[in-house]
């Protein structure tokens, strides 16, 4: 039971909010999905920006409803820096604030055999309802992650990818992504269309919806209309599938059950990361509070323009220590003045010829 004798627990799920209504409102069923499964404890959810409720909302609730201790649990697949650093600084902010109500920290989605399961059933309904007859080992799949400006990260979208390879007998597989890393969507279906397969996949390991998705669509139509020799199959996102929730109730369980483990040898913010060595141990914050709560014509003092709520900053995040176990710098405190230096390090491949500045092409589109 998780009921404690002296506390009252709580359940708290962390989103990073979006522009996109479709992608909130998924967000949101996650949540009722989470309270089915905890039908005896309070949940609530929030986002760090460009949605309502934001997280501190969401805490509020839970404590007007005598929470005396929260599980807070990121609904995100994989730890980049919102997960490691953006919802943790707020948790941190909350918690100085009312020493009436204990918050501890889960882990991310991450790379659970629940959710490549999710992610077999997506690709194999989309495969069902094609057309023809291809065989597997005639199929390429091609996983699209969302691109994090953190390795260790964007190393996971892979290892997903290579689960989902062998699992379903395809003839190969591929990874790209959607920003700030390489190679993104455009450059990596142009190089997968020279393998020879008959039929190509493109599947978003996304949770939910929104510009990003649509973008990886567009992006297999227009290089589709280029090869209409083969076949191009869009498989569907994860959103709400039972095992997301079943691996979501899981973090929750960890919580207690004190299995709360995230890995850290991979961590650029602590271990020397081949080519991140300058970003250990910089100090925990975050450059959401400015837009939290904000719709869609909030203003990102990062990216000098009008944030979508879908960016990295041009690829640059705050990085920072984590909230799970070990700190680079105890007693730091966040300004939260707009004129003081967020620590930004710019991704050192930005100039790559298949990453962050291909996006932008004569016409001024940009992939994201």
């Amino acid at each position: 039971m998780l009921q404690g004798n002296k506390e009252k627990l709580g359940i708290m799920v962390c989103g990073h909010g979006s522009r996109n209504r479709g992608a909130v409102g998924e967000f949101a069923r996650l949540a009722e999905g989470m309270r089915a499964r905890f039908p005896h404890l309070p949940v609530d959810y929030g986002y760090l920006e460009f949605a309502n409720p934001v997280i501190h909302s969401g805490l509020d609730n839970l404590r007007e409803q005598g929470c005396t201790r929260i599980l807070a649990v990121p609904g995100m697949l994989f730890a980049a820096g919102h997960a490691k650093n953006d919802i943790p600084s707020v948790l941190n902010t909350y918690q100085a604030k009312h020493s009436d109500v204990k918050i501890d920290y889960g882990r991310e989605l991450a790379v659970d055999m629940r959710m490549v399961r999710a992610a077999g059933e997506r690709i194999q309904e989309a495969i069902d309802a094609a057309e023809g007859d291809v065989k597997p080992e005639e199929t390429l799949l091609m996983v699209v992650g969302r691109g994090a400006s953190d390795p260790d990260a964007n190393s996971n979208v892979s290892k997903v990818t290579r689960l989902l390879w062998e699992g379903m007998g395809f003839g190969w597989a591929e990874t790209c992504y959607s920003g700030v890393t390489f190679p993104l969507v455009e450059p990596g279906l142009e190089h997968a269309v020279k393998l020879g397969y008959k039929r190509i996949i493109v599947f978003p390991y996304f949770l939910f919806t929104g510009v990003l998705v649509q973008r990886i669509y567009n992006f297999a139509d227009e290089v589709a209309a280029r090869y209409p020799e083969i076949q191009f199959i869009k498989a569907g996102y994860l959103n709400d599938h039972p095992q997301v929730l079943d691996t979501m109730e899981e973090r929750v369980r960890e919580i207690l059950e004190g299995e709360n483990t995230m890995n850290c040898q991979l961590c650029k913010y602590r271990e020397q990361v081949l080519g991140f060595e300058a970003e250990i141990g910089l100090p925990q914050e975050s450059h959401h509070h400015h837009v939290e709560g904000l719709g869609d014509e909030a203003e990102c003092h990062l990216c000098e323009t009008t944030c979508t709520g879908e960016c990295d900053s041009k690829g640059a995040v705050d990085h920072h220590h984590h909230h799970h176990g070990h700190s680079h710098d105890h007693g730091q405190s966040h300004d939260h003045s707009h004129d003081h230096d967020h620590h930004h390090h710019p991704y050192p491949y930005a100039d790559h010829p298949l990453g962050p500045k291909s996006m932008l092409k004569e016409t001024g589109k940009n992939q994201g």
